[in-house]
Formats: C-alpha cells, structure tokens, sequence
C-alpha cells in the first residue's frame, strides 16, 4: 500500500496565507497542512508516499525531503499547475497508480489517525471517505444506498437543497486496489485527459465509470471521526480551533469566536445562553416561506419596528428603540450616561465596558451566593445616580421578585435616582408572565426607569440579532437613538416582530420548561462533588468550583465530550476564585453534560 498526495495547486482562496507557499505548505497549529498529514499516514505499513508537486515545490522538497518518519517520499511534478486541474496532477502520477494499492488524498485536508484506520480496516478494496453533507461544505456530493453504493454524483447544477439529508460529501481521502485502478480507473483518466481536457477533477473519472455500471467503488461513512478540508480563510479558523490539541488554546479559540458554533457539528454549547425551544417549526417554516422577499428588500426603519414593539407590548412607539441585539442597545446607551454609574459585581462586562462619560460604582455583594435584595440596594442609592441591575443578574441568577423590584423602582424614584433594569432572561423566572416592566402603565408612573431586553436570548433568535429598549424619559430616548442607524436590523428580523404574537402561548410552554429543566439540573449539579450550584432564576446555573478542581480544568476537559462551557474565575467581582457557568438547555443536552462532569468525578 502506497498514498499519493495531490499537492500541485496554488490555493488562491487562502489569500495572503498562499502568496508565497503552496497551500500543503501553510501552517496551522505548528505544522504544515502536509506535515500533519504524513504524520498520521506514517502510522501505517506504507512502502512510500508519493507527493504531485506544482507550486513552490522547490519548498515541499526542502522540507519534506527524500523520506518521513522513514517512509520513502517520491515526487511527481506539474509544470502546468497553473492551467490544469488535479485531473492532469493524478494523471502524471498514473505509472505508480498501476504498480499497487493506494491511498489517495489532497493536500488541504487535517484529520484524525482514525479516518486512515477506518479505511485501512474495512476489508473492502475501493472506498471513498464521505460524510453527511452539512450546508457549509463545498466540492463533491453523492448519494448512497444501503449496500454503501454510490447511486449518483450530484452537480451543481442538480444540487437540490430539499434533499441534502440524503447527500453525502466525500472527504477527499480513497482507497483504491491495484487491480481497480488497472483494469477500470486508469483506461478511463486516460481518454477522459484526453477527450475532454486536463482542467477538471478526478472524481469525474468515477462519476464516468457509474454512469456506465463500471466501478467497483463503495464509501465508508465516516461518524465520530474528525476530518476538514480548508478551502478559504474561514475554513483555516474553523480547522484551527477544532483540531487543537492544547484544551487551553482551544477554549481560548472557541470563547474568541463569541459563536458561530454551526460549523461545529457535535459542540453542544453550554456557554450561549439560548432558549431551546422557542421558535417553533411552525414559526421558523413561515419565515422560510418568506426568505426570497425578505433576502431581496429593505427592513423598515425605527418608526416601523417602535410600532411592532407597541403590537407585542403595549407602549408608545415613542417610548421604545429596537436594536440589533440588546448590545447595540447598550453601546448606544451607556455613554448617554452620567454621573456615578452603579454596577453589581459580578456582572455581563457589556455595560461596564460600554460606559463612556460616567464614573463607575461597583456594589460587591459579601456572600457566597452573590445574592442581594431590594433593601442592600437602597443602601448603595446614596453613592450613585444610576444603577444598573440585570434581573435576573448575569451570571449569578440573582431574581429580585416584582413587587420587591418595583418597591425599589420607586425609592429610587423619589431619591432622584435613575434605573436601568436589564430583564433579558425575566421570562425563564417563576411567575414570569407577571414580571416583566414593559408595561405601558410602569413606564408612565416612573419617569426615572430604562427597561432593556435581549429579544435574541429568551427567544432563541441569536442569529437575528435582536433588542428592545423602553422608558417613558422621551428625550433619553431620542438622544439614544441619535446613537443609531437609520437600518439597523435587518428583515429577518423584522419579520420575526410581526408575527411574533401569533406564538406567544407557544412561547410562555416553551420558558416554563426550561424552568423546569433548570431545576432538574440545579438538583443533579448538587450531586457533583466539586461543584456547588447556586440558585437562579435564569436559564443558567452559576457553579462554584470545589477544592481539587479549578474552572478552567473543567473547562478544558469538557471539550474532550465536545462541551463548551464559560469559565467565570477570570470575572471582575470573583477574586481570582473559581466558578463555572452552565446554561440551561434541553433535557437531552442537559443530561449529557451531567454525565460528563460525573465522568470527571
């Protein structure tokens, strides 16, 4: 058994990274693309690798050289790599094709030893790698039978997006027998180069020998095994935090993305505060229904959103700003702030961060729980002339309860005092139909009141990026918006706004479940020995970490079960101590992530 590499292009889509080195030859994690490669492949009884040089392949030579790990490395060269495609490259290499079984890969791919195991195992002679098509791949798709037969190639031009759970994308890595390769694979690259031409791809070859019931070829469906292949600059980021294999740097690269978790298809997101539930598949089949117009036209403009707030929640177009996400709400207010600024420690770093022209006062709760009521911040009025509360807080869960919250409203109230109440995760609250201030009635009685939500967070639309902003103080609110674009969010979520109402029984089922969740797993947390969770009112659980454990120790070992969580130790207001935050998803997940912090018992 022998492997061949294609590694002739020069990799255009990887920008700066290939201005001076053929893409097998860019870095990543401390390696060449063809260095990880050869790794893995050296793990095997392989009597050589072939390398089909092109671009800059005076460096593959320096670098690789004549042997790897001491297997024998020969090279094939492609003059013309500029104006052929990896059709021509295996042809040129079509004299070692003949003289044994082979692995063929290209150049740009990183994976798993266990993806050369899984072929080299299966006792079939002719495999293609493949996995099931996800929306963000690019290159060659097929569809399969149960028999592990390919039944079709699917070209672009067929592509039916309806039917992508029955397309497979091959991966790029085959094995081939000899016999394969001489009797049915080479007789046809040959007059396919030289028919049709040099500038295409060798997979057409097999879609050749399918038409005419010629091949002999079945896939392995790769499951767990990890595998990429790096096209362009997204790619490369995506490769880089997944293949990882420092825990610390890996956290360090996932928790910089701030998500854009879909093109990390087994992470289970524990770090993302998301309602699981909500929308439903009614709700998101209607806004299906409309992507082409909403894709196609304009959003409206702030006097068409503050009327779709005004059709949710009663209040007065000029009372309310709709933002693109609660943080372009908060950006755009905190330096319409002034005075002293109080800030509850711990907190979400967006409102401190954002504050611009006031002086900053932080409240420390001392306690283990991190909890306060109404009457500690009455205390803390006389040294501010704003305060800042979530409710619940963010990360510790703390809930003032209504009544007690607008007993607080109204002293500050009548101390002169201004208060931001932040109630983005109010609706996974007990009682949370009762809770919320964006009533038409308690922005008029208090003047001194800002009510801020994130629509993204209890709604489960972060993608949507979505945010809404009251107070009955219309000259505060026109300032702020002075702050903002005339089109700031987009149709998506408009549209989302305007038929929002028609699901809010949905909506209410779906925040009493995950209160409910959110008790079962309060309850399994306090069963694990290094850890004690306090109690929330959100849909998130702050943990302390015990003696024998730190935060970024679970951390890093919960990505080895694809769970990514938010270590807090680093949080102003923790004194360097150790805490973890867990959010509250869906039972199956939720289930999962107990059973790994067992496992890490």
């Amino acid at each position: 058994m022998q492997a061949i590499i294609l590694a002739a292009g020069m990799g255009k889509r990887l920008k700066s990274k290939t201005a001076e080195h053929t893409k097998s030859m860019v870095a990543i994690l401390g390696k060449t693309f063809l260095e990880h490669s050869l790794d893995k492949l050296t793990q095997f009884n392989l009597s050589r690798i072939v390398l089909v040089i092109g671009y800059c392949g005076d460096e593959v030579r320096r670098v690789i050289g004549n042997s790897y790990n001491g297997v024998p490395v020969e090279y094939v060269e492609n003059v013309d790599y500029a104006t052929t495609n990896n059709i021509y490259s295996l042809y040129l290499a079509r004299d070692y094709l003949a003289q044994e079984d082979t692995l063929l890969l290209e150049s740009d791919l990183i994976y798993d030893t266990s993806v050369i195991k899984r072929l080299l195992d299966n006792p079939y002679p002719n495999l293609a790698a493949v996995a099931k098509y996800k929306t963000y791949m690019d290159g060659t798709v097929v569809k399969i039978n149960k028999n592990d037969e390919i039944t079709a190639f699917i070209s672009k031009e067929h592509f039916d997006y309806t039917e992508i759970d029955s397309y497979y994308k091959t991966v790029n890595i085959y094995k081939f027998s000899k016999e394969f390769l001489t009797d049915q694979y080479l007789p046809f690259l040959s007059a396919y180069c030289s028919v049709v031409g040099l500038h295409s791809y060798y997979e057409q070859v097999l879609k050749v020998l399918l038409a005419l019931d010629k091949h002999d070829l079945r896939v392995c469906v790769l499951d767990t095994e990890k595998w990429y292949e790096v096209d362009d600059l997204q790619d490369y980021d995506i490769a880089e935090s997944m293949f990882c294999d420092n825990p610390s740097e890996q956290a360090q690269k996932l928790h910089s993305r701030f998500g854009g978790f879909w093109r990390f298809d087994e992470l289970k997101d524990f770090c993302y505060l998301v309602n699981p539930y909500f929308p439903p598949k009614r709700m998101i089949a209607e806004m299906q229904n409309m992507f082409v117009p909403l894709l196609e036209n304009y959003p409206s403009g702030q006097k068409v959103h503050k009327s779709l707030v005004e059709n949710i929640w009663n209040i007065a177009p000029d009372m309310v700003l709709v933002g693109n996400g609660a943080a372009e709400l908060i950006n755009a207010t905190m330096p319409a702030l002034t005075g002293r600024i109080g800030i509850i420690l711990p907190t979400f770093q967006e409102y401190p961060s954002r504050i611009k022209n006031g002086e900053i006062v932080y409240f420390k709760p001392e306690n283990p729980d991190f909890s306060y009521n109404a009457n500690d911040l009455k205390q803390f009025a006389d040294k501010i002339d704003t305060l800042i509360l979530i409710n619940p807080d963010n990360p510790s869960g703390n809930f003032i309860q209504f009544p007690e919250l607008i007993d607080l409203i109204d002293f500050y109230n009548a101390h002169g005092k201004r208060i931001l109440v932040d109630e983005s995760f109010v609706d996974f609250a007990i009682g949370f139909d009762e809770n919320t201030l964006l009533r038409q009635d308690i922005l008029n009685k208090y003047h001194n009141l800002i009510v801020m939500k994130s629509i993204s967070k209890s709604y489960g639309v972060p993608g949507l990026r979505l945010g809404i902003m009251a107070s009955s103080n219309t000259d505060f609110i026109a300032q702020v918006q002075k702050n903002m674009p005339v089109w700031n969010i987009n149709s998506f979520a408009e549209m989302f706004l305007q038929i929002l109402n028609k699901y809010t029984s949905v909506y209410r089922d779906a925040c009493r479940k995950i209160a409910e969740n959110r008790d079962w797993l309060f309850n399994e947390l306090s069963k694990i020995s290094y850890l004690r969770p306090i109690p929330s009112g959100a849909n998130y659980i702050l943990c302390q970490v015990l003696s024998g454990k730190t935060s970024a120790e679970i951390c890093y070992n919960l990505l080895s079960y694809n769970v990514l969580i938010k270590d807090c130790a680093n949080k102003t207001g923790f004194n360097g101590k150790n805490y973890i935050r867990l959010a509250v998803k869906s039972e199956s997940d939720n289930s999962a992530l107990i059973q790994a912090l067992k496992e890490l018992e």
